[in-house]
């Protein structure tokens, strides 16, 4: 089978290389940063960004949240079905 990831240099424009499930946690950062997050179903988000603040957004349902990502909070969290994009 032919890969084609395996010999393209990672953008941060895209495509990812992964997109890996999410527990929200409000002290344990994502094991890989998240260049954006996908959410099922839409509600609160509280984030804490590659930039270092946390922020709280609210998304609407198959929404996906452009920004860097280090740690999704559990506490302001109530999106269901968080998805991390990763490189």
């Amino acid at each position: 089978m032919t890969n084609p990831f395996e010999t393209r240099a990672l953008a941060i424009s895209g495509p990812v290389r992964d997109l890996v499930p999410v527990t929200p946690n409000d002290a344990t950062d994502l094991a890989d940063v998240a260049v954006a997050l996908y959410v099922e179903t839409g509600g609160a988000v509280e984030i804490d960004t590659v930039a270092g603040a946390t922020r709280a957004v609210t998304l609407g349902d198959f929404a996906i949240l452009p920004v860097g990502v280090k740690r999704v909070r559990a506490t302001g969290t109530t999106a269901i079905g968080i998805f991390a994009l990763t490189l």
